[in-house]
């Protein structure tokens, strides 16, 4: 699962809110939405918030691995 967590301390570092993305830099306000509850963006977005925040990727996202977001192997399935 990714986590943006990061996203929100690096926000913080930088004197960014919610609001400027919003207004100042075009991020939508579902966007936002969607990144508060971590939930899936696209590439283009988590870009975009590199490039206004002047940061790299992990200061935006964190991938945590999940006991359901395991992948299952073509093996698994032949039995």
């Amino acid at each position: 699962m990714v986590i943006f967590t990061p996203l929100w301390e690096t926000m913080k570092k930088k004197g960014f809110t919610t609001y400027t993305l919003r207004v100042k830099y075009g991020i939508s306000g579902a966007t936002v939405q969607r990144l508060k509850r971590n939930m899936s963006v696209s590439t283009n977005t988590l870009s975009d918030l590199c490039d206004i925040l002047e940061c790299d990727l992990d200061d935006v996202a964190l991938y945590v691995r999940d006991e359901k977001d395991k992948f299952i192997k073509k093996t698994d399935y032949i039995k």
